[in-house]
C-alpha cells in the first residue's frame, strides 16, 4: 500500500467544526469541501488513499494555546500511529516558554502560526522570541503569501531564516499563496526552508507545480490538503497531474514527513 501523509490538516473539537469552518469560509470567501471534525477527516482520506495525518488548529487569543495544544495531544494520543500533531502558540502569549515547554511536554512535533488569522506579522518582535526558544528544537510551519495582507512575504520570511539559520521552516502553500514564483525565486536558497503543496494545486498549472517542486528539490516539499478546505481526494488527483517521478512522489508524498517529525 502506498504511504500518504497529509501534512496540512486543521481539526476541531466536534462541538465548535461547524463554527469554525464557517468563519475561516467566510474569511476567504469559499465554501469549504469538508466539516472539519475528526470523523470526517478520517472519513475523506481514507476514501482518497491518505495513511497519516499532521493535524493542528490555529490559536486566534492567547488563552486558547494551552487548551487546543492539548486538544491536539489527546487526538493523538487516541489515535497513535494515524495522527502526528502540531501546537499552537500565540505572539500575545504572557510566558511563551512555558507555552513551549507544555507544547513539548505534550508530545506534539513543532508549531503552527497564521499570521493572517492571528494579525500579526510573521517576523514581528514578539513572534521572533518564540523563534529563538524553538530553533533546533521544533519546525514551524508557517501560512504563507496572500496579497490581501502583508503578514507573510517573502522578505519576512527571509528574516526569519537569516536571524535564525538553524531553525526549521515550512512555508504553506509553496512559500507563497499567491506569488508562488516569486517566493521560490526568493526563498529556494535557504536550506533549511521547505514548503508544502497545500492550496496551491488547484490554482496553478501541474506545469508551474512541477516547476516549483524542481526549483525546491523534491526533498524539500510536503503534501498537504489544507483540510478541510479541499477535498484530500481531489487533492490527490491536482498532485498526481504534475508528473513526477516515482522517486519524488516518495520523498513528498510520505518520506519528507517521516523524517521531519519522526513519523514511523
Amino acid at each position: 500500500m502506498r504511504k500518504i501523509i497529509d501534512c496540512h490538516c486543521h481539526v476541531y473539537p466536534e462541538k465548535i467544526a461547524a463554527k469554525a469552518v464557517e468563519s475561516i469560509g467566510r474569511f476567504y470567501d469559499i465554501e469549504m469541501d469538508n466539516n472539519g471534525t475528526l470523523d470526517d477527516l478520517k472519513n475523506a482520506g481514507a476514501a482518497a488513499g491518505i495513511t497519516h495525518y499532521v493535524v493542528f488548529s490555529v490559536a486566534t487569543t492567547p488563552h486558547q494555546v494551552g487548551s487546543i495544544n492539548r486538544f491536539i495531544a489527546t487526538t493523538v494520543e487516541a489515535h497513535k500511529g494515524l495522527m502526528t500533531g502540531l501546537g499552537t502558540l500565540h505572539p500575545d502569549s504572557p510566558d511563551q516558554k512555558a507555552d513551549i515547554d507544555e507544547l513539548i511536554a505534550l508530545g506534539l512535533k513543532g508549531v503552527k502560526l497564521h499570521p493572517d488569522i492571528q494579525g500579526v506579522a510573521i517576523d514581528d518582535d514578539r513572534c521572533m522570541k518564540m523563534y529563538e526558544i524553538c530553533q533546533g528544537k521544533l519546525p514551524m510551519l508557517f501560512h504563507t503569501g496572500d496579497f490581501r495582507y502583508d503578514f507573510s512575504n517573502p522578505d519576512r520570511v527571509k528574516h526569519i531564516m537569516d536571524t535564525f539559520p538553524d531553525l526549521k521552516v515550512i512555508g504553506a502553500h509553496f512559500g507563497g499563496w499567491s506569488i508562488w514564483e516569486k517566493a521560490t525565486e526568493e526563498l529556494k536558497e535557504y536550506k533549511n526552508f521547505m514548503v508544502d503543496c497545500s492550496s496551491s494545486l488547484y490554482a496553478i498549472s501541474p506545469e508551474v507545480a512541477k516547476k516549483l517542486v524542481r526549483e525546491y528539490g523534491a526533498e524539500r516539499v510536503l503534501f498537504g490538503t489544507d483540510y478541510p478546505m479541499w477535498s484530500p481526494e481531489d487533492e490527490l488527483q491536482r498532485f498526481f497531474a504534475m508528473g513526477l517521478t516515482d522517486e519524488e512522489n516518495e520523498l513528498i508524498l510520505h518520506k519528507n514527513a517521516e523524517r521531519l517529525f519522526g513519523i514511523e
